[in-house]
């Protein structure tokens, strides 16, 4: 379908089903292509976008300047296994939202718009583009549940925006069916995921080429921290994170 064609079969689709906001549901008006879909003009003031300074290790932005590189109170006690880390925006009201709703609801309806997100976010993109997409994998069993993986599907969505040679590569697979990460600190979701994830069947190694682990979510850094020892030790070590938010 060409892009015109798709404009004009989503138009007529918003005309007999307006869109609704994933935040406060109320209706969603669009006067152009651009912009979100499922986010109305008033939630979208409230996204929290993420630029420089930030910490190199999770991509929390500092308040006000700062001297050196040093870690957020976030990462203390992470040591990174990976070269630095960077999120488009920081996981409140509307961008937890989206991701819920992806996540949760099995909402694949608002990819467009957590594209949207990444092709807002020049320092994501800037660590994207060129660059061997890795997302983080769930495990079979849940993701049969699910009937998807988010990350891929984000990593898949940051492809397209970054452009410039930017391509996923399925490189993980997660081989320990861990339980859920949202109830523990991190010492125990470091403990939760000893040995959770390994090579996967036949992959490639990309060891001289520019790796970037991809996620929905920072928020203790275990799990990602977990895959990127995986391929440190396959002598991958040209190696970035980036995730959708940070919260």
């Amino acid at each position: 379908m060409t892009s015109g064609l798709a404009q004009l079969v989503r138009g007529l689709g918003d005309a007999v089903f307006p869109p609704t906001c994933v935040q406060c549901r109320g209706l969603v008006e669009r006067t152009g292509a651009d912009g979100l879909r499922h986010v109305c003009a008033r939630c979208e003031r409230q996204l929290r976008w993420v630029a420089p300074p930030h910490c190199p290790a999770c991509g929390h932005p500092f308040a006000g300047q700062v001297e050196g590189e040093r870690l957020c109170p976030h990462c203390t006690d992470l040591v990174p296994a990976y070269r630095e880390g960077r999120t488009a925006v920081l996981l409140r009201g509307p961008a937890r939202a989206l991701v819920h709703e992806l996540k949760y609801h099995g909402g694949l309806h608002v990819l467009p718009d957590l594209r949207e997100l990444f092709r807002r976010s020049a320092p994501v993109l800037e660590l994207a583009r060129g660059a061997v997409l890795v997302p983080v994998p769930l495990h079979p069993r849940k993701e049969r549940e699910r009937d998807f993986n988010q990350s891929a599907l984000l990593a898949a969505e940051l492809a397209r925006a970054a452009g410039g040679g930017a391509r996923v590569v399925p490189l993980l697979r997660r081989v320990v069916d861990t339980e859920t990460q949202t109830r523990h600190d991190r010492r125990a979701r470091r403990e939760n995921l000893k040995n959770a994830f390994a090579l996967a069947r036949g992959a490639g190694l990309y060891r001289a080429q520019h790796l970037v682990l991809v996620d929905d979510v920072f928020t203790t850094g275990s799990t990602l921290n977990s895959c990127a020892h995986v391929l440190r030790r396959a002598g991958c070590l040209n190696l970035d994170v980036v995730t959708l938010g940070h919260g």
